[in-house]
């Protein structure tokens, strides 16, 4: 059982990590808000893939962080 210490170690360090990583999204993030906050203000109506760009963008952003936080940042 001493060797699943290590392995908590490591999944802990990286779960501490991914926040951080995140934040790297930030501009996909306020994209992706501002297009939904346009499409939702009076007048506007919200429809599905109206704001596919920014949701792919953002997506891809979350997921290369997601990437380098199991990769150890590889």
């Amino acid at each position: 059982m001493s060797g699943n210490g290590a392995v908590w170690g490591r999944v802990r360090s990286r779960l501490r990590a991914f926040p951080e990583r995140l934040a790297a999204c930030g501009a996909e993030a306020a994209a992706y808000g501002r297009c939904v906050q346009a499409s939702t203000a009076p007048g506007g109506r919200l429809r599905k893939d109206l704001c596919a760009q920014e949701f792919e963008a953002l997506r891809s952003c979350f997921a290369a962080a997601a990437k380098k936080t199991l990769t150890g940042g590889r």
